[in-house]
């Protein structure tokens, strides 16, 4: 389906991003990964999307705190891949704390990666996708993109104008070839919720297994994790025909958490 295409999925050495291309790489998409880690596992992560099925696998370490390098991450997969048609706005990061002591570098930095970082992004790929022809971008919001949760305002407030700016890029491509969606994921065991599960459990003296089991107990009815692969697989809907007019939906995958 995408033979001859080529994606950019942002956070894609490990977790839901890694998924993400390893799916779109099993339809036959090129990709330009990003992130940060050791040589090793970066070029695990790179081996593993070529054997989902790419041609070609890049990597760019480009720090999506910085606007320069988000659109500089582009420009470089038009400079080596030849193209951009999918761009996945993936990347995030975490922080808790109260309102009142939440510090001010961290609320700038979760802004910076989670939210100004998808526009900086869209706004170079575009105008690719518009020369081209056709193009989906893909924002992973969250959950919290639709509800709140105490000592998480940076990430509900990022995560809330991510959909919003879905929405606004959606109505702008209407009438194009050009979609863009946002997938809101609930608990997904990745290396950040192993993070917040591992700090559950020291704070409550839990063993590490308890503890996941109270993390999903308070807000995901099914009791299960989604895994990264279930939400490559909804990305490789949402670039197929199929989709074609799916524009502006928050998609989420949350084992019933909005459903309460």
């Amino acid at each position: 389906m995408l033979k001859g295409k080529v994606a950019i999925v942002t956070g894609s050495t490990s977790g839901i991003g890694l998924g993400i291309a390893r799916s779109l790489a099993s339809v036959g998409a090129d990709l330009m990964l990003n992130g940060f880690g050791e040589p090793d596992a970066i070029e695990a992560a790179r081996e593993s999307v070529r054997a989902a099925g790419a041609d070609r696998v890049e990597h760019d370490a480009a720090d999506l705190a910085r606007p320069e390098q988000v659109r500089g991450l582009v420009e470089r997969t038009v400079g080596e891949l030849g193209r951009v048609d999918v761009l996945v706005n993936n990347a995030g990061i975490q922080h808790t704390a109260p309102v009142e002591s939440f510090p001010p570098e961290r609320w700038d930095a979760v802004i910076a990666i989670n939210l100004s970082s998808v526009f900086h992004a869209i706004a170079a790929a575009l105008p690719v996708m518009r020369a081209n022809g056709w193009g989906r971008i893909i924002n992973v919001a969250s959950t919290h993109g639709l509800v709140g949760s105490v000592h998480k305002s940076a990430y509900v407030a990022a995560k809330h104008g991510v959909l919003g700016l879905t929405k606004v890029v959606a109505l702008e491509t209407a009438t194009t070839p050009i979609t863009c969606n946002a997938i809101c994921p609930g608990w997904v065991l990745t290396p950040m919720v192993e993070r917040q599960i591992a700090d559950l459990a020291v704070r409550d003296r839990l063993d590490p297994q308890r503890a996941a089991e109270r993390l999903l107990a308070e807000k995901q009815p099914s009791l299960q994790f989604a895994t990264p692969e279930q939400i490559g697989t909804l990305a490789v809907f949402l670039v197929s025909e199929a989709a074609a007019q799916i524009r502006g939906a928050a998609l989420p995958v949350d084992g019933g958490w909005l459903a309460q």
